[in-house]
């Protein structure tokens, strides 16, 4: 049987958000962070609030949340670190998320930023959420309706109900290494996890772990997500198996929440991403590094 997504309510399309854009229930969101890159500096990047592009062109009715700004601990060494579970629903709550309501998250240029909050909302136990596929590229190739300015929705109440293990730390990650048990995937570039780009510090990967870069789960021209069988073709070639448990990070817990939400759509059930990811990984002496 071909692969197909066990969740297709989590994935609407710019057709169907078109014809419930004014659906009372409906709360929707631009999720866009910008990733500036650096060298000579000891960062990797510097990051970018979408919010400008967002008032100069949204989708109508559309709020904005601001990753780093609004929805992640900023007293973390790390960017885009997930808060305690009560903190981020009180956060969310205030920007309209709350028991009642579907959430319809989308990002320009890259979904994994809506990914991250859709990972983050999950781990909170708010299950009502779906990522536009395609995001605001797509709706705007298709000639769809924008507005400018700045919209917001009324605060509402939301109660955590955490999920325990779908963030791990570095303590975890280590871990698993060389446990068959386990398969831990990169979701960053090739280049990065052979390591020839020392972006993040010491350059390579976390030791064993394979690599399914989040650019290859999405059509370049659309942005939209790649056929299920696709996808699923890419994580069986990794060994990514269901048996598994499956351990995802990338540069700082963004790019490998893409990889977690297509493979939760695959029906895989025992995932975890690891929020600092190399950021914090490459720049730890202590912790083992491969290249190659």
């Amino acid at each position: 049987m071909p692969a197909t997504y066990a969740h297709p309510d989590a994935i609407v399309s710019t057709e169907w958000l078109a014809q419930h854009l004014h659906d009372p229930a409906l709360r929707v969101f631009d999720c866009t962070t910008y990733l500036l890159y650096e060298t000579g500096t000891g960062r990797p990047y510097r990051v970018g609030s979408g919010r400008p592009d967002y008032e100069a062109a949204h989708i109508p009715g559309s709020a904005f949340l601001d990753l780093q700004g609004e929805l992640s601990d900023t007293s973390s060494p790390f960017n885009f670190t997930m808060p305690a579970p009560e903190d981020l629903a009180a956060r969310v709550a205030a920007k309209g998320i709350g028991e009642g309501v579907r959430v319809v998250l989308y990002a320009r240029k890259n979904m994994q930023w809506a990914t991250r909050v859709w990972w983050m909302l999950r781990a909170i136990g708010f299950d009502n959420a779906a990522i536009l596929d395609g995001g605001f590229d797509k709706w705007e190739a298709e000639g769809r309706p924008v507005e400018a300015g700045e919209a917001r929705y009324p605060a509402m109440r939301l109660t955590a109900r955490p999920r325990a293990g779908l963030f791990v730390g570095k303590a975890e990650v280590k871990a698993a290494i060389g446990d068959e048990g386990t398969c831990t995937i990169n979701a960053l570039a090739p280049d990065l996890h052979r390591g020839e780009n020392p972006r993040y510090g010491r350059p390579g990967r976390v030791p064993g772990s394979v690599n399914v870069p989040v650019a290859t789960l999405v059509d370049s021209a659309s942005f939209a997500f790649r056929p299920a069988e696709d996808v699923a073709a890419s994580f069986a070639a990794v060994g990514a198996d269901r048996s598994k448990r499956i351990l995802l990070y990338c540069g700082g817990g963004i790019a490998a929440t893409l990889d977690a939400f297509l493979l939760h759509q695959l029906g895989y059930t025992n995932l975890a991403v690891y929020d600092a990811s190399m950021t914090e990984w490459a720049k730890d002496e202590s912790l083992p590094i491969e290249t190659g």
